[in-house]
Parts: structure tokens; sequence; C-alpha cells
């Protein structure tokens, strides 16, 4: 059996605090996607979701913050400074990382896309206020409840299925200092030759990239959030650039992956589909007259989902919008 490398050991350490039981595919809980009606009926129509790049979301600063405080903090670690033995060999791991980060900004982080979800109880057919009010258009949108025990398991796929940690500020920069210590350990003790100092700038990178895009801040903790995020750079075939396409907004431009819910061949989704993975559709607490639910279902059976038109149910919230 061969020797660890340099890569092997660091990566271990920097994620010996991932908790692989809360995570799919160890963990499958139902996850309901809060939109706006007319997405819906865009989602169930053309049976596709649309997933947004982290750069247009209202989250952004969260993302942010994460990368750029990963990078700050690894340029001023003093622990960092002294595993390296001489300044050469810190220059070579900075200028390595600096190369890195900057080649994921200028290639990947336009094609780096997400879809959030908020976890869903197995009894719920109401859905949570905070989730209606921030992203359910205001109680008057619709929530599709997906059950991730009928994805398959593909551990090539460019897709992450992935929890939210929530923390403050000083808790995540607290995390970056100490995982840096933990790199700096593997650094001090097995860094013998020059490539050695760039993987562990790889190291780093590719930990602090997952750190924040399944990081945030602590006031959101409400949400229960997970995320489906597509990472370009671990698309190596580049197998679903040709679901890349953009939506004209208010704001201008912004790209999307329009990622089809059908059988794709890339991802072995053989079994894919609204009608496998839909658990239920909750009507928001808005909108949540008997006839608005009937006209709902009448809709999913015109276009051919009439599977789908008995799952709808009807928030019992007592909750309208003004």
């Amino acid at each position: 059996m061969s020797e660890p490398t340099l890569l092997d050991r660091a990566s271990e350490k920097l994620w010996i605090d991932f908790q692989e039981e809360l995570s799919f595919p160890s963990s499958r809980p139902l996850l309901a996607h809060y939109t706006s009606i007319q997405t819906f009926e865009q989602i169930v129509t053309k049976e596709q979701f649309w997933f947004s790049n982290p750069l247009f979301m209202n989250d952004l600063e969260e993302l942010q913050f994460g990368m750029n405080e990963g990078a700050n903090e690894l340029h001023q670690s003093e622990a960092i400074r002294h595993a390296c033995g001489t300044p050469e060999n810190h220059k070579h791991l900075l200028q390595s990382f600096d190369y890195l980060f900057n080649d994921f900004d200028s290639k990947h982080v336009l094609n780096t896309y997400i879809l959030c979800f908020s976890e869903h109880a197995p009894e719920d057919n109401d859905g949570l206020l905070s989730m209606w009010r921030g992203y359910g258009n205001s109680g008057s949108g619709a929530a599709l409840v997906i059950d991730t025990s009928k994805i398959n398991e593909n551990p090539e796929s460019p897709l992450i299925v992935g929890k939210v940690h929530y923390a403050s500020k000083a808790e995540r920069k607290k995390w970056i200092n100490e995982k840096l210590i933990s790199l700096a350990d593997v650094i001090s003790v097995h860094a013998k030759v020059k490539d050695d100092f760039f993987d562990a700038a790889w190291a780093w990178l590719h930990r602090l990239t997952s750190f924040a895009l399944f990081t945030k801040h602590h006031g959101f903790h409400e949400e229960r959030e997970w995320r489906v995020v597509y990472m370009s750079e671990k698309d190596r075939q580049q197998s679903l650039k040709k679901y890349f396409g953009h939506l004209a907004t208010n704001r201008g431009i912004e790209p999307k992956l329009k990622l089809p819910i059908n059988p794709i061949l890339e991802l072995k989704t053989e079994n894919i589909s609204l009608g496998i993975l839909v658990n239920r559709i909750i009507l928001g607490p808005s909108v949540s007259s008997a006839l608005a639910a009937n006209s709902l279902r009448q809709m999913l059976r015109n276009i051919g989902q009439p599977d789908l038109a008995d799952r709808v149910v009807a928030s019992g919230i007592p909750f309208r919008s003004t």
C-alpha cells in the first residue's frame, strides 16, 4: 500500500469535522423548494429546476465572506509561515493559492450554481412562515416538497447535495483559524518537496470553497437550508454545460443552470421525474382557498401531471400578505 501523499493527509485533517451521517446520501430528508407561483408553473411545465449563480443571490455577502476571510487568514497565518520552514516555501504556497484562487474566480465562479431547499418535516402540510415570507412570494407561492430517498447516489456527480451550517462571523473566523493550524501541522511534518506546498494550497482552496458555499450567518438558521450545488471544476467532462442558460431580469442578464427533471445519462438518473421526486405540493397560505387549490390541480392535469395534482395540499397557516 502506497504512502499517503501530503494532499491526502491535508484533506483528511481539513475534512475531519465533516459529519457524513448528517449529509446526503447518509441523510435523506424531505426538502421543500419555496417559490412564486409563476416559477412553480415553469418548473412543472418545463420539468426543469433553474439553479442560480451565487453572485446573483441575496446572500452573496455570506459566500464572499468565507472565501475572502479564508484567503486573508492564510496570508496572515503565522502557523503556516513557521510550518513552511523557509521564506521560499512560504512564498510558493501563497503564490500557488493565489493562482488557484484567481483561476477559480475567473473560470469557475460564473459556472457555479445553487438550488436552495428547506428541510421539511414529514407530517407538515403548512410549511414554514419565514420561508413563505422570504421565498414564497409573501405566502402566495407554492412549495415543491422533494423526497431525497428517491435520488440515486453517484459519487462522480458534479452536483453536491449538502446541509447548510449556521455560525456567527466570529465562529466562522475561529473555524478558519483552527483549520489553518491543522493544515500547518501537516505541512510542518510532511512537506518535503516544492509540489507539496502547491498541494497544501489546493487542499485549502477546496475546503474553503465548500465551507463558503455551505455556511451562512446564524441569523438564517430558521431556514433549515440544504443546497444542491453544481461546481464546474468537478464536471471534468463538462457534461452539464449544455444546460447552461440565462434569464433576463431588471438586474440584467443572470446566468442559470436549467437542469431537466428527467433521466440524464451523465448523472445516472435513470429513474428521475417529477412524479417520482415530488412528495407533495403545498399551496401558500395567502392563496390557500379551495378554489385556488382546485385551480392548481386542474392546471397540473392539463399539463399531463395528474399524479402531482393528487398531491396538492393547502397551507393552513392563518397568514395573509398585505
